[in-house]
């Protein structure tokens, strides 16, 4: 612009043309332009030509028609630009380059949408919370596992919380969400969610909710919503608080002795983002919070049970199938109908008058082993002491009591069963198991009175420490006895 200055403030001055082309050392031409143009008010820029179009020459009509076909077909089977390319070479010969495919197509998209495409901004109302799952890694017992992360957030204040989860079920969910309400001390009036995974199942555009976050629902008064499928904006604040929250909060992998441990770290660490400013509110979230906590419902007075009770015939073996993982009651309860309770974190099995019969972990995906607590096989032994040598509690033992059994007749299998069966009900099998171990290495007979109150000594930490005896102080005594001896006889 300095120059088309220069040029119009000389001729202004009624400077020649030919002369202000020389003293500036432009062109004739150069300078009639600018001294002949009226309006230098801006105009929108046009993007520049790229060469490679003709290529395309004779094949745009083929490459329209397809994507015309496109808009009948679901969005996620449409032609991409490499689809259209991959046709073209196949069924028309087509040597150009990709680019010129790519740059086509594109134009093509954006000049022919429809006036409903995009997105529009939307608006939250405090007392809202929006639900979403995401994966993290992290150290459970010294051990690497996936987790699943249960992230609620307020994109009214932009607070957010994460539980961790081994699965993404309905009892999680609820678990998941009872927490976060009693944490912050009130619950959302709306819940918004990504679609029906875990809390129950779309069919076309109806939602089919579990019975038990139905249930969840009913308790605490709140009101749930669903996003369209594949409508990720829908939920935009919980989509990247997915991502922040794995990246802040589980960077580097975080450390816990259990999964409650972490879980409790995790609400910790999601309250110190109250100091954070909003990104748009220019407020700290949480003072911004303080609304949503206030235009959210009260707490009632009791807390939601997730847990959700189904009945199941055991098997021969007294087994129990439940979510594709077989589970044992034990052998004495075979064909008998019992109760189950599936909480997110374990399984509860009650006989036919609801008095516990066993609580196992929960196992999510498939297992192929039986889960079974080893205290109620050793009864099955005590009747069957032949099948030792295929139970499922031979690998479970320590290897003095396996050698033991291995090499025992059927009478003293039983008689060490029996003790151990004995001693597991006021202990543990583990700490019975320990007992007989301990007996059988010093060599004494781990009959049923000696398993039993060693295995009580064990629990109760009352059994005194294994140590090396001086014995050389009693050389001495008897050196001294036999020379008192002999001065006698003299």
């Amino acid at each position: 612009m300095s120059l088309q200055e220069t040029i119009r403030s000389l001729d202004s001055n009624g400077v020649s043309g030919r002369e202000i082309a020389r003293q500036l050392g432009l062109s004739r031409a150069t300078v009639t332009k600018y001294i002949s143009q009226t309006d230098f008010s801006p105009v929108p820029p046009l993007p520049a030509p790229r060469p490679g179009a003709s290529v395309l020459n004779g094949l745009t009509h083929v490459i329209e028609q397809w994507l015309v076909e496109d808009q009948g077909q679901p969005v996620k089977q449409r032609h991409t630009a490499k689809r259209v390319m991959d046709r073209l070479i196949d069924e028309h010969g087509y040597t150009g380059a990709y680019s010129s495919v790519q740059r086509f197509v594109k134009a093509w998209k954006a000049s022919n949408r429809e006036p409903g495409a995009g997105f529009t901004e939307l608006a939250w109302q405090a007392g809202v919370v929006q639900v979403d799952f995401g994966q993290a890694e992290a150290i459970i017992a010294g051990i690497g596992q996936v987790l699943h992360m249960l992230v609620i957030t307020f994109p009214f204040s932009n607070m957010r919380y994460v539980q961790a989860f081994r699965g993404e079920t309905a009892e999680c969910v609820c678990h998941g969400l009872r927490t976060v309400f009693e944490h912050v001390g009130r619950v959302p009036r709306l819940m918004i969610f990504d679609n029906a995974t875990g809390i129950g199942r779309r069919v076309g555009t109806t939602v089919v909710e579990s019975k038990l976050f139905s249930a969840f629902k009913v308790h605490y008064r709140s009101q749930s919503r669903y996003c369209n499928p594949y409508s990720g904006h829908e939920k935009g604040s919980v989509e990247n608080a997915v991502g922040f929250l794995r990246r802040n909060l589980m960077v580097p992998l975080p450390e816990a002795g259990s999964l409650a441990e972490l879980n409790a770290q995790l609400l910790t660490r999601c309250d110190s983002l109250a100091t954070a400013v909003h990104y748009r509110k220019g407020l700290p979230l949480g003072e911004l919070f303080v609304q949503d906590v206030a235009a959210s419902l009260e707490l009632p007075g009791v807390g939601f049970d997730p847990v959700r009770y189904e009945s199941r015939k055991a098997d021969k073996t007294g087994n129990l199938h439940i979510d594709g993982n077989t589970y044992a009651a034990g052998p004495s309860f075979y064909g008998r109908t019992l109760t189950v309770g599936i909480r997110h974190d374990v399984i509860e099995i009650l006989d036919e008058h609801t008095a516990p019969v066993r609580v196992f972990p929960r196992a999510f995906g498939s297992q192929p082993e039986t889960i079974f607590d080893p205290a109620s096989l050793v009864p099955l032994l005590v009747a069957k002491p032949g099948a030792w040598s295929q139970s499922l509690l031979r690998p479970l033992v320590s290897d003095p009591v396996r050698d033991w059994l291995d090499q025992a007749g059927a009478t003293d299998r039983r008689r060490l069963f029996t003790a151990v069966d004995a001693a597991s009900g006021p202990t543990t099998f583990e700490t019975a198991i320990r007992a007989a171990t301990m007996l059988i290495t010093r060599g004494d007979s781990p009959d049923i009175a000696m398993v039993g109150m060693l295995a009580r000594r064990l629990a109760d930490n009352t059994e005194p420490a294994a140590v090396n005896v001086d014995l050389t102080i009693y050389d001495t005594l008897t050196t001294s006895t036999a020379d008192d001896s002999v001065e006698v006889v003299a």
